[in-house]
Parts: structure tokens; sequence; C-alpha cells
């Protein structure tokens, strides 16, 4: 069984967005992971619904869209009617996470939830029933072409245990400096989907990058 890929365009040429758009359309990746930033719970900005919207007319992947910002249930309906088939929202940022969680599912589209380098996977005990994907942060949100935080492959292994022992449907995604020299252990831990960013944009092959990442088994 090989991964789902979900290249992130953060790490894309925003001047030739269209071109790495029709990049990933024509490789093996799976998802088109979109990361929204508001400068409020992350310490940067970065794309918004337009965007989304623009990434949809062309894409012929999956757009996975993760949410950093606050009161993510203000903007998940917008966000959905862009384009998003996965939205993922961070517990940090959630008051209410059931009840933002009820929301995505009810547009008909997967919920996820991310949490932070710092957050123990042990929050969600009361949520993974209900949620189609974990995102992990394995770098501090905000930026990309951080180092990998090596106490990830702890936090996959401790969660993966959790989704097998209450039979959970939802898969691990790992977020944040994922390469060819990590991408197989995380796998190995127990990891579903590598959204990789820096790792395909600043390859002189990304198609290769993509599908190297791709064939790797588990």
């Amino acid at each position: 069984m090989s991964a789902l890929i979900a290249p992130s365009i953060l790490s894309a040429d925003f001047a030739n967005l269209q071109r790495d758009i029709e990049m990933i359309n024509s490789s093996n990746a799976d998802w088109i992971h979109i990361d929204v930033m508001d400068g409020r719970f992350v310490p940067n900005i970065s794309m918004g619904i337009p965007v989304v919207e623009a990434v949809n007319r062309i894409a012929r992947k999956p757009l996975d869209v993760h949410l950093m910002i606050v009161e993510p249930e203000k903007f998940v309906e917008a966000f959905a009617k862009a384009g998003a088939r996965v939205i993922s929202v961070h517990e940090e940022a959630c008051n209410h996470l059931h009840r933002n969680i009820q929301q995505i599912k009810s547009l008909g589209i997967q919920a996820g939830v991310a949490i932070n380098p710092h957050t123990p996977v042990s929050v969600l005990e009361n949520v993974l029933m209900d949620i189609d994907l974990v995102c992990l942060m394995s770098v501090n949100p905000g930026f990309g072409g951080q180092k990998f935080i090596e106490n990830t492959y702890e936090k996959i292994k401790a969660l993966k245990g959790m989704i097998v022992s209450m039979g959970s449907k939802a898969k691990i995604e790992i977020d944040g400096g994922v390469s060819m020299t990590n991408a197989a252990k995380l796998l190995g831990y127990g990891a579903d989907v590598l959204v990789a960013g820096n790792s395909v944009f600043s390859s002189p092959q990304p198609i290769k990058a993509i599908e190297e990442l791709k064939s790797i088994q588990y």
C-alpha cells in the first residue's frame, strides 16, 4: 500500500501558480494541500477563499484545505463552496470542536482536525470516531520549509494505537518537513497522508519527487 501524497502549494511559485497546479494534475499526487493562515492563529498570512476558488477551477485533484485560523466556523461554508473537499481545523483554535466537526460534515465533505507539535494526541479521544483525518503538525505552523520535529514519530505511534483500539477510520496526515529521508519511517509508524511542500517544489523534477514519495510501500 502506498501513501496519499498531498503537495502543499504554500511552497509553489505564486507567480506561476496555474503552471504548478497543472504540474500536480499531471503527477501521481492524490490531493492538493492548501494552507490558509490568518496572521492571528499563526504569525503569517497566506491565501484565502479567492485563491481556493481559482485553484479549484484548474485542479483535477481534491483540495485538502488546512485552516490555520481563529473562528473557523465563520469561514468553513465559504471554503466548501470554493471547492474544498477536505477541511481541517485546529483543535487549539476551536472552543467547540465537536460542533466545528459537525458543521464540516454537514456540508458533505471530509472533516479533519489538526494539532500543533506541543499538543498531545489524547485531546482527540472524544472526536476520533467523528473525523476523517488527523493532521499532525511536524513543524510549528505558520511558515514553510521548517525542520522536521523528531518527536512526531512517537505521536504517530500513539495516535495509530488510539485509532486501532477505537476502530476509527481516521487517516493520519503529516504536515511539515516531509522528505524522502523521513517518508518511509513516517509511513512505517502509521502515517497515511504525506503533505510535501519544499521537497516537491524545490526539486528540479517535481513530478519525479512526487512519484518517489508515492512509490514508497508500507
